[in-house]
């Protein structure tokens, strides 16, 4: 299983678009960890519609804005994947990123 790492904050125009690219990997042995910093728009309630629709997805939430390398850390030590990947929140993945990924470093 790939643990997929997506710190969050403030990325409410975003944070839909890299769920669903992470959604519709041809790989489907992943889970999402998406771990809140304390946004202040609607980038957690986006984030929650998703994971009550797929179970792989799972949000963490901060109690205060500690930045990204905090929200990292917290994720790193909760996945429970073989691997790792390192996915922003204003970013996405080609449909083929994760199988190739796996690839690569299996």
């Amino acid at each position: 299983m790939v643990s997929i790492i997506t710190p969050l904050y403030n990325c409410q125009n975003y944070i839909s678009d890299c769920i669903k690219s992470v959604v519709s990997q041809s790989y489907k042995n992943w889970e999402m960890i998406i771990v809140d910093d304390k946004s202040t728009d609607n980038s957690l309630k986006i984030a929650k519609r998703f994971s009550k629709t797929d179970s792989r997805i799972k949000i963490l939430t901060l109690k205060f804005n500690e930045g990204a390398g905090v929200a990292r850390n917290l994720a790193i030590k909760e996945s429970k994947g073989k691997y790792i990947a390192f996915l922003d929140s204003d970013d996405i993945w080609l449909d083929n990123h994760l199988e190739e990924f796996v690839k690569y470093i299996g």
